[in-house]
């Protein structure tokens, strides 16, 4: 089947099984993985990770993050930064301490536990974002310090995984086309700094003058276009610092929302997001679970999928009830940091290329995560209905 033919059929099964999650109750979300899983390489075999589904899901993840940067209240960002940093603490040094520990109660090398933990350190905000836009919750005081704290989280992780690399690297183990190493690691920091510098000024004084450029021209659509442009250009300079694209386009996102054009934009974007490229994301994650080897590693599976919930809830939630939230509201937070997504899954790939982790546990640990991301949702819309009134 043509790539065309296999985007249309799987629209067309994303669309239907999305409905019948919408009636039942359940986010829509949780039914594209599920046509991932069901219809990919785990179970029925008629879908497979093409390069085409790779770029069309990773344009995805950067519209999904673009909107979320564009709906979320700058001044609730500021406002929450200070939790935010302690949910990404609390949701960092859980993880890594106790999945790294139970890793190596398994009988993995200690190095490759800690890279475990490192993996697990993780957080993809992209399916909570999507969870909380359905609750109308990504502009409250609980969705600005998840948002907050996996931006935190993200740049802390791939601190992290540059230093490992660096190590292994220094033991004299090249890593191929990683896009990391290749340059010393007190440079890569400096150009990441670098980055949140330019962020500072896009938000502050380019996109407002950008938005006002694109009033004078002629093509149609030529604000959403300079947008577009803003969005697809700070990923690219993210991933260039080796950050992820999602980081540069949440910037992008709250960029733009500091404009006049920020709810033209906003009704612009969600259509293409979610018509085509925010779906594919949601199946890809399916499609990368495997389940080859999955009734010999079970126990593996399930310690991990428990521990890898139990960690970001109760270590992401501690840090935001330190800080003065209520029970209630510290649920939410936890909840909204538990998926993991495609951050660890890059985590992961990035680190098996890098012999960070070895073939025997790598296909186990990517199923981990596809589970861990598969549940999240079901425990963020549960801690959502207790602070959302009953209609």
């Amino acid at each position: 089947m043509s790539f065309i033919g296999t985007l249309a059929l799987l629209l067309v099964i994303t669309l239907v099984v999305s409905q019948l999650f919408g009636r039942w109750g359940i986010p829509d979300v949780i039914g594209q993985i599920l046509v991932g899983v069901i219809c990919g390489p785990a179970l029925l075999g008629w879908f497979q990770q093409t390069a085409m589904i790779e770029q069309f899901q990773e344009i995805g993840v950067i519209i999904l993050m673009f909107i979320a940067g564009l709906e979320s209240d700058l001044s609730l960002l500021k406002k929450y930064l200070k939790p935010a940093l302690a949910v990404a603490l609390g949701g960092m040094i859980l993880p890594i301490v106790i999945m790294g520990g139970a890793s190596y109660l398994f009988g993995i090398d200690p190095f490759e536990a800690f890279f475990i933990g490192v993996i697990f350190s993780a957080t993809s905000v992209s399916i909570s974002v999507a969870v909380l836009r359905e609750f109308k919750k990504l502009d409250s005081k609980e969705g600005a310090t998840i948002l907050g704290a996996a931006v935190a989280d993200d740049i802390a992780g791939v601190m992290m995984l540059s230093i490992m690399i660096s190590m292994m690297n220094s033991r004299g183990e090249h890593v191929p086309n990683s896009g990391h190493g290749s340059l010393p690691l007190w440079l890569t920091l400096l150009l990441q700094a670098g980055f949140f510098v330019v962020s500072y000024f896009l938000i502050r004084w380019l996109a407002p003058k950008l938005m006002k450029i694109s009033e004078q021209m002629l093509p149609v659509a030529s604000s959403s276009i300079m947008a577009m442009i803003v969005c697809l250009g700070m990923a690219t300079a993210a991933e260039a610092v080796s950050l992820s694209g999602a980081v540069g386009s949440f910037f992008a996102g709250i960029a733009i929302a500091n404009t006049h054009k920020k709810e033209t934009i906003n009704r612009s974007f969600v259509p293409i997001g979610y018509a085509m490229f925010i779906p594919i994301f949601f199946v890809n994650v399916g499609l990368s679970m495997r389940l080859d080897h999955f009734w010999d590693s079970i126990v593996l599976i399930v310690v991990m999928t428990f521990l890898a919930i139990i960690t970001k809830l109760f270590g992401s939630g501690a840090g935001a009830r330190m800080l003065g939230f209520d029970f209630n509201s510290s649920y939410v937070v936890g909840s909204g940091m538990i998926a993991r997504g495609e951050m660890a899954l890059i985590t992961a790939q990035i680190g098996y290329g890098a012999h960070l982790i070895s073939e025997t546990y790598y296909s186990d640990i990517i199923t981990v995560i596809v589970l861990a991301t598969l549940l999240a949702p079901f425990v963020l819309k549960h801690a959502l209905k207790k602070i959302t009134p009953a209609a």
